[in-house]
């Protein structure tokens, strides 16, 4: 193992900081009592109350969270089943065209990718509204989570299920009562993942957002083009608190399923 040096510890430190120090400045101007985003006026907790109040964000916030949760659910589920084809099933038929289709998005530029799903969506007559904000958000994310999820079915012991097959589980049973629970962490950390691009992305929803769906982030974009409000920094520290709390539930629910399996594991040999 190799020790750590003040090279590494100090390049350690201005990455984080570069990271981390202007959220910190984002947090600590939130509580500012003046208007002006730069200029500190005493603490204040008023600009989160005036966003309380702020009926165009609480709207763009809900458009943004149906959004985020519908697009990541379909997301999991096709890129689940995509993950599994390209683990399990071997060579087929048009499997280097299935592949690159499902990996281009990872590589294509949003703004590609935008403008051929507006086309789409104009050619077959869609209008423009939640539902096409949450099918473009399907098509980029998905591949995100078929890569996560085929690095766990890689890996997987294949023992177990055809340990399952051979006490009577069918295919589908022995996919639902053994592989999947294994692979449910990676099928979480997917989900997270496609929930977080979800919430993030500005450059697709601008072009599939129709006049009656705005999305959290093209209402603070649009905002900010006309000067920084107070209200956004409040909104951003609160979006920050959020995802702070979800990534530390997240990660101890990953550690308390891994140390459950590991003791299960334990007593199946002890038994044995």
């Amino acid at each position: 193992m190799r020790r750590a040096t003040w090279f590494n510890a100090v390049s350690l430190t201005l990455g984080f900081a570069f990271l981390y120090i202007p959220m910190l400045i984002l947090i600590i101007f939130s509580f500012n009592e003046s208007k002006l985003v730069t200029v500190w006026a005493g603490f204040s907790t008023r600009w989160y109350g005036s966003l309380i109040h702020n009926q165009a964000f609480l709207d763009a916030a809900w458009v943004t969270l149906r959004v985020a949760v519908f697009s990541s659910t379909l997301a999991t589920v096709l890129g689940t089943m995509a993950a599994y084809v390209l683990v399990r099933v071997g060579r087929f038929r048009g499997r280097t065209l299935f592949s690159g289709m499902i990996y281009a998005p990872l590589v294509m530029p949003e703004v590609i990718t935008g403008l051929s799903l507006l086309l789409l969506f104009i050619a077959i007559g869609l209008d423009r509204g939640i539902l096409t904000i949450v099918l473009a958000h399907t098509t980029f994310s998905m591949c995100y989570v078929s890569v996560v999820v085929s690095s766990r079915l890689v890996t997987f012991d294949r023992s177990i299920e055809e340990a399952a097959l051979d006490l009577g589980c069918t295919p589908f049973e022995a996919f639902r009562l053994v592989t999947l629970p294994i692979i449910m962490p990676a099928v979480v950390s997917g989900w997270l993942l496609a929930f977080t691009l979800s919430l993030d992305d500005l450059v697709i929803a601008s072009f599939t957002a129709g006049p009656s769906a705005t999305t959290l982030p093209i209402k603070i974009f649009s905002s900010v083009r006309l000067g920084v409000s107070p209200e956004i920094n409040a909104l951003s520290t609160i979006m920050i608190g959020i995802v702070a709390v979800g990534v530390i539930v997240t990660s101890l629910m990953s550690k308390r399923a891994i140390a459950r399996q590991a003791r299960e594991e334990k007593a199946a040999m002890q038994s044995v």
